[in-house]
């Protein structure tokens, strides 16, 4: 899994089969500092994450599992809003 935060939205007027009812986020993902690490992941969206906001990511096959459409072409989910975490070093 991945912590990112949610940067912005992706509006699409033609989707793949299955994917007709997915909202897709564009999020960065973060290191344990908060930090920007790596390149941004557009994400599926369940949940009703908002710009600004710490989500969990999936990626691969475990993304495809958490849309009810069977094995939509996504490569990513979000998969929970972050309340609060801590790092102890």
């Amino acid at each position: 899994m991945l912590l990112a935060r949610v940067i912005g939205s992706v509006w699409t007027t033609q989707k793949e089969k299955g994917m007709e009812n997915i909202k897709l986020l564009i999020t960065q993902p973060l290191n344990a500092k908060r930090e920007h690490q790596g390149n941004h992941v557009i994400a599926m969206d369940r949940l009703g994450a908002g710009v600004g906001e710490l989500v969990l990511i999936t990626q691969g096959l475990a993304a495809q599992k958490v849309a009810e459409e069977k094995r939509p072409p996504i490569d990513a989910a979000i998969v929970g809003i972050v309340d609060s975490f801590e790092v102890n070093e």
